[in-house]
């Protein structure tokens, strides 16, 4: 636990599911006052919420399409006029689909890299912006993927997504470094969530997914959030430009384990 988090105020995009959800739960556990964005009225963020709420933080909830410019911008102002500010910024939502690249459609294209690059251009800048005007020495933690690492095929926008990403982070984290706002990056591996419930639920699949990992088992959310959480404290205060991969090792050539090669 990191006692500098208490009270803390943490945005987190896309945070009704999957590692969204764990990450804006365990700043709840650590006492922070949480706004989660959600896209779809199907999702269940109220559960969330109390969750944070019993955990001994404080959260709010706000539907927002994180590619709409005017919607991130009112993102930023609901969480100041509920809060009275913004400490930490997680970009989180993101989105893959299966597509072979020669069947690749322009709009499939253009929806993966507006969620996952777009979106979290738009987060990034709205958030520093703030804390710029406000002299906050804050924090912007996005979420990428080994594939800003590990070439994708059938991926080719998502991969390309995530590189952006990376290099984004990398650029932000350099030019606001002079103003004490740190800008790192999440990247990780393969992790047990509802977008690869039907992949892990194949015995088959999983234990090929398996194999590709080092350390022989498939990541949980919370072992996502931990890495959001140090880099949001100061326990990481000299870290900024950071990509942290979370992976159990699968961006370290794991065919070569044994010695092979």
């Amino acid at each position: 636990m990191y006692q500098d988090l208490e009270n803390k105020v943490v945005v987190v995009t896309g945070g009704s599911s999957g590692l969204g959800k764990a990450m804006a739960e365990r700043f709840g556990r650590e006492k922070a006052k949480v706004v989660l964005t959600y896209h779809s009225d199907k999702h269940d963020f109220q559960s969330i919420v109390d969750n944070i709420k019993a955990a001994g933080g404080d959260a709010v909830a706000i539907k927002t399409d994180v590619t709409k410019e005017d919607e991130v911008k009112k993102l930023i102002s609901f969480t100041v006029d509920t809060f009275g500010t913004l400490d930490i910024m997680v970009n989180n939502a993101g989105i893959e689909n299966e597509v072979p690249t020669e069947r690749l459609s322009l709009d499939d294209w253009n929806k993966v890299i507006n969620v996952n690059l777009t979106g979290i251009f738009l987060g990034s800048r709205e958030a520093i912006a703030y804390m710029l005007d406000n002299k906050i020495k804050g924090n912007v933690i996005n979420m990428s993927s080994v594939h800003d690492r590990i070439p994708w095929p059938h991926f080719a926008h998502y991969a390309a997504s995530k590189g952006g990403v990376k290099m984004l982070t990398e650029t932000l984290a350099l030019e606001y470094a002079p103003h004490g706002i740190r800008v790192n990056n999440v990247s990780p591996g393969a992790i047990d969530t509802p977008i690869n419930a039907e992949k892990f639920n194949d015995p088959v699949a999983k234990k090929e997914v398996e194999a590709l990992i080092p350390m022989g088992y498939i990541g949980k959310p919370e072992e996502i959030a931990s890495c959001a959480a140090w880099l949001a404290s100061s326990e990481s205060s000299y870290v900024t430009g950071l990509t942290l991969y979370a992976d159990g090792g699968m961006t370290k050539y794991p065919g070569f384990q044994a010695g092979k090669g």
